[in-house]
């Protein structure tokens, strides 16, 4: 099983890789710069092959780096939206020169304009990012969101729009996020939900597009459309709604990266030796 955490860059970003070896992970994901700023600095050449040197020595595979918060590729205000393409650029540059191997980044908020215009703006913000960026081996994963306020990316027809308009399908997948997906609505905690949830996201997406699961509970309640991430078993979607996820043989290939609270020291350890003890 491909199972990692989000783990922090402090330091140096090279230092996320001994913090993510450090809790047995295989896999792991990462903000390559301030989430909540622009662009202030370019990587260090030394620090790139720091990283890539110990990412071989740990054996870290896939590796996922997650966009800025800032960037939004379905804004109707131009500035905003022309700014979020340099940075996704610039973003997806970084990550080659890392050799991470998908970026990951929420569908972008309308902001009331519209869910067919929004759709749009991300279809040709992504069609034009993959044109500048012909020749990288970066992937870029549509993550599904909760649905609140005017944020795209909450029902898997989102999803399945934009890839269709994309012209170069070749490096272009998703993630699913499991507390964003019960929050908009998809029942993962049932047997019954599960099942309409995965055939759901198989017919209109399909599976072999899936490569990265954000294991999450979720403290509020189905469609609540609220983002509030919980410990694995401690929220709605519980263990048992878990334990048929991490089991699914249909989702093998996918990587598991945990996105749950830090709250304790320990937190993370917790939480990956109780999916840990889930799989059979």
């Amino acid at each position: 099983m491909l199972l990692g955490v989000h783990v922090s860059i402090a330091g140096h970003i090279y230092e996320s890789i001994n913090r993510a070896a450090a809790l047995g992970c295989n896999t792991m994901q990462i903000f390559s710069r301030d989430p909540q700023q622009w662009r202030k600095a370019k990587i260090k050449p030394e620090d790139v092959e720091e990283f890539q040197s110990r990412r071989r020595k740990y054996n870290i595979s896939p590796v996922f780096i997650h966009v800025p918060y800032l960037i939004n590729l379905a804004s109707p205000y131009n500035i905003l939206y022309q700014g979020s393409i340099r940075a996704y650029i610039e973003d997806l540059r970084e990550a080659d020169l890392l050799g991470a191997d998908y970026i990951v980044t929420h569908m972008g908020s309308h902001k009331e304009s519209g869910e067919e215009k929004g759709i749009n703006r991300i279809t040709q913000a992504v069609n034009k990012i993959l044109d500048k960026t012909r020749g990288m081996k970066v992937g870029v994963l549509l993550e599904n969101t909760s649905g609140s306020g005017s944020w795209l990316g909450y029902k898997f027809e989102h999803q399945k729009q934009v890839i269709d308009g994309i012209e170069d399908k070749n490096r272009v997948g998703i993630c699913l996020d499991t507390c964003h997906a019960y929050a908009a609505g998809y029942d993962l905690a049932s047997p019954e939900g599960y099942k309409k949830t995965i055939s759901e996201l198989d017919r209109l997406v399909g599976l072999k597009l899936l490569k990265l699961v954000h294991i999450n509970d979720t403290a509020d309640k189905l469609g609540s459309r609220r983002d509030r991430h919980e410990h694995i078993g401690k929220g709605n979607i519980k263990l048992a709604g878990f334990k048929r996820l991490v089991n699914d043989s249909r989702l093998k290939d996918a990587a598991f990266i945990l996105e749950t609270p830090k709250d304790s020291d320990n937190a993370d350890l917790i939480n990956l030796d109780t999916v840990r003890k889930l799989k059979k």
